[in-house]
């Protein structure tokens, strides 16, 4: 009777019952988990491309380190603009991640988990990283200080920074792209999504870490491989999110 009892009152414990409520509401309607996290993707998909390639794009003058001062100078709010912007898209990398990881759960618990915390060091990594972008404003007071190095030193050092940056990213993004092939793996097995999307995803993680492996190995494959390479990223990355925020999941098989 004791161990009965005991049972009984664990499963009448406030926090188990928490735990049970938070799994009913998850199973019992998915499609609303699936869609906000696509409309979060889309999110961050427009965040990126304008921290990279409209703010960066526009600002950082290939292999000229003062004509990239004297733009970030004139263009300092933009500027911070774009590292905000990036910022925030990594905070909304975390509803994203725990979405991913309660949809794909069911199907293999290990490797949920392991996707997400790969993704989540790529997050931590990418985030840090904004450091290096902060860099150019940190010493552009410096530049005209009696005393100390000259305005060329101080916007080849600020250059260097973003240029890190670059390096940084790709670190970030070998972590993404093994999260990106082991959810294809997990969205294959769960028949959740079509094929075709599936293999989109898988795609999307071997160009990151080819990309990125390649730009540590060799600077010069991975410049002969731009722009190609980021275009199974952005049509992968891109269609799992409109896919999660029109169609959700596949609710038969969810609900087997």
């Amino acid at each position: 009777i004791g161990v009965d009892t005991g049972a009984h009152d664990i499963g009448r414990h406030p926090r188990n019952r928490r735990r049970r409520a938070m799994k009913s509401s998850f199973e019992r309607t998915p499609q609303s988990y699936a869609r906000v996290c696509g409309l979060i993707y889309l999110a961050i998909i427009g965040l990126g491309m304008f921290g990279e390639l409209y703010v960066r794009g526009t600002l950082v003058a290939s292999g000229d380190p003062a004509t990239t001062a004297a733009n970030i100078a004139a263009h300092g709010l933009l500027w911070r603009a774009g590292v905000a912007g990036d910022l925030l898209m990594h905070v909304l990398d975390v509803p994203t991640i725990i979405i991913f990881y309660l949809l794909l759960r069911p199907v293999n618990h290990a490797l949920a988990l392991i996707s997400t915390a790969l993704n989540l060091v790529q997050s931590a990594v990418l985030a840090l990283n904004k450091l290096t972008l902060l860099t150019p404003l940190l010493v552009a007071p410096y530049v005209n200080h009696p005393g100390g190095f000259s305005a060329e030193q101080w916007h080849s050092l600020s250059y260097l920074a973003i240029h890190l940056h670059t390096y940084g990213f790709a670190i970030g993004l070998i972590f993404f792209g093994f999260t990106c092939l082991i959810r294809g793996y997990l969205l294959y097995q769960s028949s959740y999504f079509p094929a075709p999307l599936v293999i989109l995803v898988v795609l999307a993680g071997l160009s990151y870490v080819l990309n990125s492996y390649a730009l540590i190995v060799s600077p010069a494959l991975a410049q002969a491989l731009l722009p190609a390479i980021l275009i199974p990223p952005f049509i992968g990355e891109l269609s799992l999110a409109l896919w999660l925020l029109i169609n959700g999941v596949n609710l038969p098989r969810w609900q087997q």
